[in-house]
């Protein structure tokens, strides 16, 4: 059936083996993040194999799916209050930012009879989720460790993801301090900070010792780092490719005619006069994919646009022949694949 998306598992294992094996010389330990695929147990089970031993994904309907796996499983988008009882039962981690809530998952655990660990997060700059006032962290930090069924499990920040300010040695030995200071000496705490954006710090040798974990997506599976975008050596970009069939084939005006309106953005299209192109349509669109993140494998080709179930292409430069049932095929990344494994009309298929 198409579309579908083929994955590239030895591809992916690959990739695996390179960021733990760079991870580890830096001391780094790495939570494999499962939301771009929907914690598809196939390929969370490919990140265990590349050896990785904790999972992480934001949506707790996602983690109940990986049950199974012998993995510590966190949540690391901060906790919705009604969701309490649910995340102590499904995670075994989640980065945390309230009091509130942090009392609320003390008493769905007491209530469940299990220990609940929770990271606090900080907010460094980069104005997404996490403490702010310094005092009210340290106040909290507090207020957790007198709790009977949460452990305070470790300190974390997000960068690179809203306001995109990149990570920096200043930032994160910030954190270490922080760290340092709710620690108390009684444990070594999780220090995690960030993403994929904080690999190029890392590889630069600017993260600070005390930081020992990074919450990791993209740059497992795409090989690419997030603060400069770059890929990382030995990896694979390719691990995912949408292949969807050609509906309609005909040469057709490249300009349109009649009165052009606004898109469902308010933005009005432009439009570049070359003649008469030869135009194909793929059964695919905005409901299946992102366009702007994934690029047809002929060079030949050029996306022109979507609507919600149509591609549109120009095929005219392509030095193959194409006709109505071919398929076309396109390396996706993040966030195509992300809306592709969303998709109930996208196929998965595992080589």
């Amino acid at each position: 059936m198409y579309p579908e998306i083929r994955i590239n598992t030895s591809r992916l294992l690959h990739n695996v083996k390179v960021m733990v094996n760079l991870c580890n010389q830096y001391n780094v330990k790495i939570t494999g993040i499962t939301k771009m695929f929907g914690a598809d147990v196939n390929l969370a089970q490919i990140y265990l194999d590349g050896g990785i031993h904790v999972l992480g994904d934001s949506r707790i309907e996602n983690l109940s799916k990986l049950t199974k796996l012998e993995a510590e499983k966190w949540l690391i988008r901060i906790p919705m209050l009604s969701e309490a009882a649910v995340i102590v039962k499904s995670a075994d981690v989640s980065l945390n930012s309230e009091l509130c809530t942090l009392q609320a998952l003390d008493a769905a655990a007491k209530q469940q009879k299990k220990i609940h660990k929770v990271i606090l997060m900080v907010d460094l700059g980069d104005i997404r989720e996490g403490f702010f006032n310094q005092e009210l962290l340290l106040q909290t930090a507090k207020a957790v460790k007198k709790m009977n069924y949460l452990q305070l499990y470790g300190i974390g920040t997000n960068l690179t993801c809203f306001s995109f300010v990149h990570p920096d040695s200043e930032k994160l030995l910030q954190l270490q301090k922080l760290g340092s200071m709710i620690d108390g000496g009684l444990q070594e705490l999780i220090v995690s900070g960030g993403n994929s954006a904080t690999i190029e710090l890392m590889m630069n040798r600017g993260l600070p010792k005390g930081i020992n974990n990074l919450r990791l997506g993209e740059s497992l599976l795409f090989g690419r780092e997030r603060a400069s975008y770059r890929y990382i050596e030995d990896t694979y970009s390719d691990v995912f490719v949408l292949r969807a069939e050609i509906v309609e084939l005909k040469e057709k005006p490249s300009l349109p005619w009649g009165k052009v309106g606004v898109d469902s953005y308010g933005r009005r299209p432009i439009f570049e006069d070359r003649g008469l192109r030869i135009k194909a349509i793929c059964a695919v669109g905005r409901l299946d994919i992102d366009i702007e993140t994934m690029r047809p494998l002929d060079p030949g080709i050029q996306i022109l646009g979507a609507s919600s179930d149509h591609l549109m292409l120009d095929i005219t430069d392509s030095e193959f022949s194409y006709k109505i049932g071919d398929l076309v095929e396109f390396v996706m990344g993040y966030f195509s694949t992300m809306r592709a494994f969303a998709s109930r009309s996208v196929a998965k298929v595992y080589q």
